[in-house]
């Protein structure tokens, strides 16, 4: 399909849908946040403290910064071009989620969205809610509507948890293959599990069918009276779960093994780039280190980002990470130097390429007059 100026559209509407999604976007573009000056010094002042807390005081008990920038120093050219295609393949498959779940949108549109609410959401303290709002406002300067940007990017958050949780039961087993398996490992494994068998089937109830729907609204409204009754104006919590449902029903049903398989894609996908620089920066003394160990490692620390302390799990995911990789049988220098490749390699790319997509939209917008 071809517009009259001979541009392809950003966005394709399904079949029957193009009139209804047509009078969504002729209402203008959603209300966007902006940043709360309080909310953003504060976050950033507590996000200072803990990756101070984390990098000057924690970490430096696994390993010595020196000796792992020695390590770090002494990478070879072949293993940065390694790294360096690890770094490219992963941004590349991070945008297929967002497409998993607005069928219709291309991937250039998706690209610049999905790389630019990266860099809001991972690199500005409290920037959350205002990495939300710019997904919606460019969403709309790509002809999306707001059903189906609300639509997409619920299912995306949803999945992004539900592999969150899942990668811990998987890091168990992989455990198991290296012969090295604690008690905290197995608890953390089996909470992962209760926990996606739980949001699983939760899930599957909201979707089956509305009488399902309901039933979950009805429990979860008693579970959250304690909280919801000290609140002036009590949110509706079986009116949010009708309403959740409704976007994502029919997404969710067509599309839900390529929203998962993508989601699994982005994950091998980072640990692709750790494998890689412990490999990179341990040479012979990594050589004996397996890929089981270090899937194992990966996934478990993954529920750390579970903790909202700091933008991307940034100095948490990492302690638990280097501490993991050690009791593995790494090198604890090695293990040092390899998260910090890992997270700079992973990290630093996607944050300023998020900077450029954002300008480069900035200025098709000014171009084209729009939001």
């Amino acid at each position: 399909m071809v517009s009259k100026d001979g541009h392809r559209p950003a966005y394709v509407a399904p079949k029957g849908t193009e009139s209804e999604l047509a009078d969504e976007l002729a209402q203008g573009p959603p209300r966007t946040a902006t940043l709360s000056k309080k909310k953003t010094i504060i976050g950033a002042i507590v996000t200072l403290i803990i990756l101070a807390v984390v990098f000057l005081g924690l970490i430096p008990k696994f390993g010595d910064y020196n000796v792992a920038f020695e390590a770090i120093k002494d990478m070879s050219v072949w293993w940065l071009l390694g790294l360096t295609i690890s770094v490219v393949v992963t941004i590349l498959v991070y945008v297929l989620p967002y497409q998993a779940a607005m069928p219709g949108l291309r991937y250039g549109p998706a690209f610049v969205i999905r790389q630019t609410s990266y860099t809001i959401s991972n690199a500005v303290p409290a920037g959350g809610a205002v990495g939300l709002a710019l997904q919606y406002g460019m969403l709309y300067s790509y002809r999306v509507p707001g059903s189906v940007a609300t639509t997409g990017i619920a299912v995306t958050s949803v999945w992004s948890v539900f592999i969150t949780l899942g990668l811990p039961i998987f890091g168990v087993l992989a455990a198991v293959a290296t012969g090295q398996v604690q008690q905290a490992w197995v608890v953390a494994g089996l909470v992962g599990l209760a926990s996606i068998v739980a949001a699983v089937v939760v899930l599957w109830l909201i979707l089956r069918s509305e009488k399902s729907a309901l039933a979950v609204g009805r429990v979860a409204t008693k579970v959250a009276h304690p909280v919801t009754k000290r609140m002036k104006t009590p949110p509706d919590v079986s009116a949010a779960i009708m309403h959740f449902r409704g976007e994502i029903v029919e997404v969710v049903r067509a599309h839900w093994v390529w929203i998962t398989v993508s989601n699994v894609l982005v994950s091998l996908a980072q640990f692709m780039i750790l494998f890689v620089a412990i490999r990179a920066v341990g040479g012979d003394r990594s050589s004996g280190f397996t890929i089981w160990a270090a899937f194992a490692a990966f996934a478990i620390s993954r529920l750390a980002s579970m903790i909202p302390a700091t933008p991307g799990g940034l100095g948490t995911v990492d302690a638990v990470l280097i501490g993991l990789l050690v009791t593995f049988g790494l090198d604890e220098s090695v293990a040092l130097a390899a998260d910090l490749v890992w997270r700079a390699a992973s990290f630093i790319p996607q944050v300023l390429l998020g900077v450029g997509t954002f300008i480069w939209w900035r200025a098709r917008q000014a171009r084209t007059g729009g939001i």
